[in-house]
């Protein structure tokens, strides 16, 4: 029985060691790009014609999230919609926590 809570114990420590380690992960970041959405990402042909910024709004509306495109990567973002609307197809600075390509927005600001 003694061997058998030993485990169990270090099965315990090892979910909470993974745990930590999946926060941690999530490191707050201070990002500049532009505002887009994931579905088209750094290129717009949904609108041909159209400014960046009408194209966003329509993928949005249609369901896309909005994102970052910092070079080649593409961040989704979550937050104030309203806040990221207002930067939409424009150069945008963001801080907030990272998880892989997730950005959960603490600030976003227009950039130089």
């Amino acid at each position: 029985m003694t061997v058998r809570k030993f485990l169990l114990g270090l099965a315990l420590l090892a979910m909470v060691a993974a745990l930590m380690v999946n926060l941690a992960s999530a490191a707050t970041q201070t990002l500049t790009g532009v505002v887009s959405d994931e579905m088209c990402g750094k290129k717009h042909t949904m609108l041909p014609g159209k400014p960046d910024a009408d194209c966003v709004r329509a993928c949005v509306k249609a369901g896309a999230k909005y994102a970052l495109v910092v070079g080649e990567k593409v961040y989704i973002l979550s937050g104030d919609a309203k806040q990221i609307d207002a930067l939409a197809g424009k150069r945008a600075r963001v801080t907030g926590a990272v998880n892989g390509n997730q950005v959960t927005v603490a600030s976003i600001s227009a950039a130089q």
